[in-house]
């Protein structure tokens, strides 16, 4: 059977001043997603997340925003992990990323954390293991490779980048879905397309 998503991860920062910045997009689509299917998002101390959980056709889906700021969100997810008795390829783990455009989206079942913060925390806490999924969100880059980017990963989008941002959270929610429904090599065959090419 094909690897399904029973623990998916929306990764951001907690606290007012960060809703709506370019690093909580992973925020974004765990809400979005959990709301789609009445799933109430509730904190519980022992994971250091926000956390729901649904029973669908293809078994028990937990989501969970961690609540340990983006460099720590390890510890949440090893904890969530550990209760879950999810195996790592059974994780997905949802981020944003600057190296790709505005918009874009790319599901992986493995790699490195290509300099997220926030996926480097995951790969520690699991002992060096890459082998989770992770849908990465393309935020876009306005300084070069190699330049400080927390400014702008930690900014807002702008009035003119929100509709293609809503887009993108929708798009994300549907890829989402397809990883719990029909697994992720249907949802990769389906969603890595460039943008250009899903028109």
């Amino acid at each position: 059977m094909a690897a399904r998503a029973k623990l998916v991860v929306g990764l951001g920062n907690p606290g007012k001043e960060y809703v709506g910045t370019r690093h909580n997009i992973g925020f974004d689509v765990v809400e979005r997603v959990a709301g789609k299917l009445d799933c109430s998002l509730r904190k519980k101390l022992k994971f250091a997340a926000e956390v729901g959980e649904v029973t669908l056709d293809s078994g028990k889906i937990m989501f969970a925003k961690p609540q340990t700021f983006m460099n720590r969100s390890g510890a949440s997810v090893v904890a969530l992990v550990n209760w879950t008795k999810a195996l790592p390829a059974e994780v997905l783990v949802i981020v944003d990323d600057a190296d790709l455009p505005l918009g874009q989206l790319r599901l992986r079942l493995s790699g490195g954390s290509g300099g997220h913060n926030g996926l480097r925390s995951i790969i520690e806490a699991l002992g060096g293991n890459e082998e989770f999924a992770r849908l990465r969100i393309g935020i876009g880059r306005t300084l070069p490779a190699g330049a400080d980017i927390s400014g702008h990963v930690l900014g807002r989008f702008s009035a003119a980048e929100r509709k293609e941002v809503v887009a993108a959270v929708e798009t994300a929610v549907d890829a989402v879905e397809c990883c719990f429904r029909d697994g992720f090599a249907v949802a990769m065959n389906r969603f890595n397309r460039r943008k250009e090419e899903a028109v």
